[in-house]
């Protein structure tokens, strides 16, 4: 039994996500198909990167993981196999890998270049159907990703914002906004080590400004700003019961600084 999973920004309720499942289970009838995600933002190749740098090794080893976040569909850009870590991707080669490269250089990298394994006729529109799906498929039925194409010698990347650590400030970046409004940031747990998260720790967005790092969200009353570390060892900025990016009108990118005095 293969284990594949699917992210894509197609929306929960598109026929898309029906398609690629529908030519998986055709080829590989015994495929667990997991969806990671189905609503990252329309062509946000970043929350893409974030998203599988975040859950994709939670899987266990082995498993197939399909992303369709594709706003260069149909062009020369290259569909890429990865073996990275003891995990298996079939990315469009645009950045999406940026990410966990960084952490873990790829063991192994494909070009997606026989169609052999593919549907035909290939929609210029739409290869996440057409070559991803059934490549995967293939793959869970135990093709050697050798067979897919030739090697490749890169991927893509994309420039993501520096965490710069001195002896009284870390100055980082939201690097995401999750479902419910918070501000997730790049700043980590391990920039924390050894500094004080009570009352002296002083956190500044824009104009918006709060003290400590909390536990959890319950930690305060109702409505109140506070910073905490979330289930990703990140700093978050949230609003208790509500929406810190639409309260603080914030966005991906904006500089976050905490101090300490």
């Amino acid at each position: 039994m293969s284990i594949i999973t699917l992210t894509t920004d197609f929306g929960t309720g598109s026929p898309y996500v029906a398609a690629i499942k529908g030519v998986i289970l055709s080829i590989n009838p015994r495929a667990t198909i997991v969806d990671l995600t189905h609503d990252i933002p329309p062509q946000d190749i970043r929350r893409g990167a974030v998203v599988l740098d975040d859950v994709a090794e939670r899987f266990p080893d082995n498993t197939i993981h399909v992303v369709v976040v594709d706003p260069g569909v149909g062009t020369e850009r290259a569909i890429l196999y990865a073996q990275i870590g003891c995990q298996q991707y079939i990315v469009p080669d645009n950045g999406l890998l940026s990410r966990l490269a960084r952490r873990t250089p790829p063991e192994k990298l494909i070009r997606l270049e026989n169609p052999e394994y593919w549907l035909e006729p290939v929609s210029p529109t739409f290869q996440g159907r057409d070559i991803m799906a059934p490549v995967a498929a293939h793959l869970g039925l135990g093709i050697q990703p050798e067979q897919l194409g030739p090697l490749a010698e890169s991927i893509g990347q994309l420039e993501w914002p520096q965490l710069r650590v001195a002896p009284g400030e870390i100055e980082g970046a939201v690097l995401e906004i999750d479902s419910f409004g918070n501000l997730v940031t790049n700043i980590t747990t391990d920039a924390l080590a050894g500094r004080p998260t009570d009352k002296r720790a002083h956190i500044l967005i824009g104009e918006h400004e709060t003290w400590g790092i909390y536990r959890t969200y319950s930690d305060q009353p109702r409505g109140t700003f506070i910073a905490l570390v979330g289930s990703s060892n990140r700093v978050e900025l949230a609003v208790v019961g509500g929406n810190a990016a639409a309260m603080l009108r914030a966005a991906v990118g904006e500089k976050v600084t905490v101090t300490w005095e």
